[in-house]
């Protein structure tokens, strides 16, 4: 798998996430197995590329290669600076968000309410992809509503502009993240044209990753919600694609030296005060399905500094190690993130 002239360990890939998929967890993931990763969403306006959340976003300070930033916008000349901008930061890849439904997002007419304007998503392309001498990749939904799916003319408007690789998340912005993705608007994409296609939306499980790569002929897979609190799912995942056999959940020693490794350069990233409150999502993703983990995390938000918060951490997998020799959940494993 190749985006441009850079070669993928896999076919892997890290959504990504706002809020979640910051450099620390990217560069997790990426040591789990996951071949590739693409930064939060990052806003095309240059009044906030001082500040210092977007600074933050932008940090690919020893992350492994490529690096990849994902940028969010209407204006194509906003855009294209922005592009710029970023590449000659570091980015060795640039892409474009047309999926986000968030609403504060779509209100704006960013993300996926791009989609209902098609003469715009082809302005917006060819602008970004004329800026820059990186490869240029989509990130897009099947649509605004189920009643205006456009995936295959979005699709060909990019392999036109020279969009270098398409990730679609496989259900239109009405349907947020309800009911089932569509991998029969995937699998028509993928015969349609001839750049790479990524499918995205609710791959969760390595059955479910083999069944849907089976069913699109997609490049490439992307996993998003599945991954924060499981971040050595895209082990399990590469494991199981090439023997056909699982992995073992990891060992309880194992999860808590990677949870702790994690906070600690989740804390040196984003410093002790935000650092404390960004890291408890993380944690309680980790530790509320395991046995005792509803009460550890609402304990975890009474402490008021990460040396507590880590030592809190510490004894609790310590304790959980005694009664179990790998993680046992409650009811399985995490659920996604919604």
């Amino acid at each position: 798998m190749r985006i441009g002239s850079h070669e993928l360990a896999n076919r892997l890939f890290v959504a990504p996430m706002a809020g979640v998929t910051d450099r620390p967890f990217r560069q997790l993931c990426k040591s789990l197995g996951a071949g590739y990763a693409v930064s939060e969403m990052a806003a095309s306006n240059p009044r906030l590329w001082a500040s210092e959340k977007t600074a933050r976003r932008l940090n690919h300070d020893g992350e492994a290669e490529p690096k990849a930033v994902q940028l969010a916008g209407a204006d194509p000349a906003l855009l294209a600076e922005a592009a710029r901008f970023n590449v000659a930061c570091g980015a060795q890849v640039i892409d474009i968000n047309m999926g986000c439904p968030a609403k504060k997002v779509c209100s704006v007419a960013c993300g996926s309410a791009l989609l209902k304007d098609e003469p715009l998503v082809t302005r917006i392309l060819h602008a970004v992809v004329d800026a820059v001498d990186v490869p240029v990749t989509l990130k897009f939904r099947t649509g605004w509503d189920p009643a205006h799916r456009n995936a295959l003319t979005i699709a060909r408007i990019a392999e036109d502009a020279g969009i270098a690789m398409l990730t679609l998340h496989g259900r239109t912005r009405a349907c947020g993240y309800g009911g089932s993705a569509e991998y029969d608007t995937i699998a028509a994409v993928k015969r349609a044209v001839g750049i790479p296609v990524v499918a995205n939306g609710d791959i969760d499980t390595p059955e479910k990753a083999r069944d849907v790569l089976a069913a699109t002929g997609a490049d490439a897979i992307m996993i998003g919600r599945a991954a924060p609190g499981r971040p050595w799912i895209f082990r399990e995942i590469d494991h199981f694609l090439q023997t056909g056999r699982h992995l073992p959940p990891p060992t309880v020693d194992e999860a808590r030296n990677l949870l702790l490794a994690h906070l600690d350069d989740h804390y040196r990233f984003y410093g002790e005060s935000l650092g404390l409150r960004t890291a408890r999502k993380h944690i309680i993703w980790y530790t509320k399905q395991l046995d005792g983990g509803s009460a550890f995390c609402d304990h975890m938000n009474t402490l008021n500094s990460t040396a507590d918060q880590a030592r809190a951490v510490d004894r609790f997998l310590t304790e959980h190690g005694t009664r179990n020799a790998r993680l046992a959940y409650v009811d399985g494993p995490p659920p996604t993130l919604h």
